[in-house]
């Protein structure tokens, strides 16, 4: 098995941690969504000693890179393999957990993963906390400006997503927004809790 590295999860997910830990309890079943590498479902599992976490992702790779991190870092017990999850899917192959964390998707990927994210987690009806660059009312940082540019060449169906927009679907699914963190480089840590 080989561990992917990729260097912006290395970076942030120490201010990352930080803003999640304080809002979540001692103990529980973390749903990560697109974990990429692994990298941060590992660190969490590390630093979060009473939660055990469930990464997922469409990426055929990504098991053997989470099962590497995890045998690294010393929490293979609280990280359990991954499952492909698609989140256009109707149905997830995950009916509970105690909160939801997601970086770095939704701008990477077509409006319709955005949509199906919100609707996932209401039917989770869990907290979700997710994490990148994002627009307020239309407006967002210079370098934000430029990273979009640059994935709009790559597709145009990607960008950075506005806040304003996601509302609606999460108070279809169930969500508000209770905080927005601000995180280094321009990124925001959203809190998104249910309303029942």
């Amino acid at each position: 098995m080989t561990a992917r590295f990729a260097p912006a999860a290395e970076r942030n997910q120490q201010p990352i941690l930080d803003a999640l830990a304080p809002r979540l309890p001692a103990t529980g079943h973390l749903l990560e969504i697109a974990s990429g590498t692994g990298q941060h479902a590992t660190w969490l599992a590390q630093h979060l000693p009473g939660w055990t976490v469930q990464p997922s992702d469409l990426d055929p790779d990504t098991p053997a890179s989470v099962a590497a991190w995890a045998q690294d870092r010393g929490v293979a017990a609280r990280v359990r393999p991954a499952l492909a999850l698609d989140v256009t899917d109707a149905a997830w192959p995950i009916d509970a957990c105690d909160a939801v964390y997601c970086a770095n998707m939704i701008h990477i990927s077509p409006w319709a993963a955005t949509l199906g994210l919100f609707a996932g987690v209401g039917r989770l009806a869990a907290p979700l906390f997710l994490y990148g660059p994002f627009r307020f009312a239309g407006e967002t940082a210079p370098s934000n400006l430029q990273f979009e540019q640059w994935l709009k060449a790559k597709d145009p169906r990607y960008g950075v997503r506005d806040v304003e927009d996601l509302r609606p679907l999460a108070a279809e699914a169930g969500l508000a927004l209770a905080e927005v963190l601000p995180l280094p480089a321009n990124n925001h840590l959203l809190v998104w809790r249910p309303t029942a």
